[in-house]
């Protein structure tokens, strides 16, 4: 059965079929799903039968894996997997995946467990199409900017918050990171300009802290865009790949205290380089034990 790719949106998400996630992918496949993910940034498959070795294992289709988080323990039986657990945590902020390190992974991959009667949903924007959406002045002091990445952001929580919540907080920013990087991001393969910010991007180099925030809302206010937004909702036994290069996602908490959790496997990126060609660097922090460095795009 030949490779075949569904659009879900006009501009970002695709579902996959005629692909064998269990058999050793020929070269074809895999190029196939990598020009998928070039295209359409998100890609779906359905009624996968997987298990966290097999979802580490298409994983590496695409390149050597990180460990599971720089700072947070990796599931139990594991080194690469991290547990998105409700109950202890709720990615509910748009972000890239680890973006404070010098090289966050260049894709993420997410297996359904767990999945709730309504809600939970995942939305992932395409951050390509957000720069393409920015009137040309805008998109010219985008291109000249720099910004900070850090781990270290305020993790206030209702006091309601269970004490497991607490405590993966506590971890998450046990270590401190931070990393530079270039606001508009050159997608090694494609060419394509995204903007490369999120929640972990906290300050712009040259500005002050509330100048940072007010630039960094006009811009995020983009990518969040209505139209360049998938909102996936979760059935049983799917595995998501997103390129975490050019989008940026959001777990949906309007699931009430229905349990729901999904398995995070990611692939070693290269350090970014913005539209000047300068590449990123890590400020604060020695993230080698979490990634290695990809030096030539795969």
């Amino acid at each position: 059965m030949p490779v075949s790719i569904r659009k879900l949106t006009g501009r970002i998400g695709a579902v996959v079929e005629g692909v064998d996630l269990t058999a050793t992918p020929d070269l074809s496949t895999v190029t196939a799903l990598r020009d998928a993910l070039d295209e359409h940034k998100a890609i779906v498959f359905d009624h996968v039968n997987l298990d966290n070795a097999g979802q580490e294992r298409v994983a590496r289709w695409f390149g050597e894996l990180t460990t599971a988080h720089p700072n947070v323990a990796a599931a139990d039986g594991t080194t690469n997997v991290l547990a998105v657990d409700s109950e202890t945590s709720k990615a509910n902020e748009w972000h890239t995946d680890v973006s404070f390190v010098i090289n966050p992974p260049q894709l993420t991959t997410l297996r359904s467990i767990v999945t709730t009667p309504y809600g939970g949903e995942t939305l992932i924007a395409n951050a390509a199409a957000a720069y393409r959406d920015l009137p040309e002045p805008l998109r010219a002091l985008a291109d000249s900017l720099r910004v900070v990445h850090t781990n270290q952001y305020d993790y206030a929580r209702p006091s309601a918050t269970t004490a497991q919540r607490q405590e993966y907080d506590r971890v998450f920013v046990s270590t401190p990171y931070e990393a530079e990087h270039p606001v508009v991001r050159l997608h090694p393969l494609t060419g394509e300009r995204g903007l490369f910010i999120g929640g972990f991007a906290k300050r712009i180099v040259g500005l002050s802290s509330s100048e940072s925030a007010d630039l960094l809302r006009i811009l995020q206010s983009y990518v969040t865009r209505p139209e360049n937004i998938l909102r996936w909702t979760w059935s049983p036994n799917q595995l998501l790949i997103f390129d975490n290069r050019i989008t940026q996602h959001y777990g949906v908490d309007n699931y009430d205290d229905h349990p729901r959790r999904l398995n995070r496997v990611t692939v070693a990126g290269e350090v970014p380089a913005g539209v000047d060609g300068r590449r990123s660097e890590q400020l604060v922090g020695d993230a080698s034990h979490y990634s290695s460095v990809l030096a030539v795009a795969a």
